[in-house]
């Protein structure tokens, strides 16, 4: 299950649209309150978030890691700065991304992480 975290409608139905494919189940939240609810819930295979939105910043990051300590999360940001990348980086991102973002790096991100998760590159039951 991948959750996908923007508060911008558009931006959020975007990203999801763009990773049907991947065959994961997508959950959405619309900011970071949403996100840490949807996480305590079920701890998703990946999360791929915005930084800037209600509810966000880098202390949103860090709940999140408290929460899910080992799931993945790609962080992406308008708004990044060498400092912001480095901070997110000491509370555990596993990957950082500019806005725009290219879907291509952001899709190869995604699968990369997946793949190193499972160990062998295969997806598991109840993804």
């Amino acid at each position: 299950m991948l959750l996908v975290v923007e508060d911008d409608r558009e931006m959020r139905s975007l990203l999801c649209d763009e990773l049907k494919d991947l065959e994961y189940r997508i959950i959405e939240a619309g900011n970071g309150n949403e996100a840490v609810e949807r996480v305590r819930e079920t701890t998703p295979s990946l999360i791929l978030t915005d930084l800037r939105m209600p509810g966000g910043g880098l202390g949103y990051i860090g709940r999140l890691r408290t929460i899910a300590p080992s799931c993945p999360i790609i962080l992406m940001t308008a708004f990044g700065d060498p400092s912001v990348r480095e901070t997110a980086q000491r509370f555990g991102i596993s990957a950082y991304l500019d806005k725009p973002v290219r879907m291509a790096e952001l899709r190869a991100s995604i699968k990369q992480l997946l793949n190193d998760q499972t160990g062998n590159g295969s997806q598991t039951e109840g993804k």
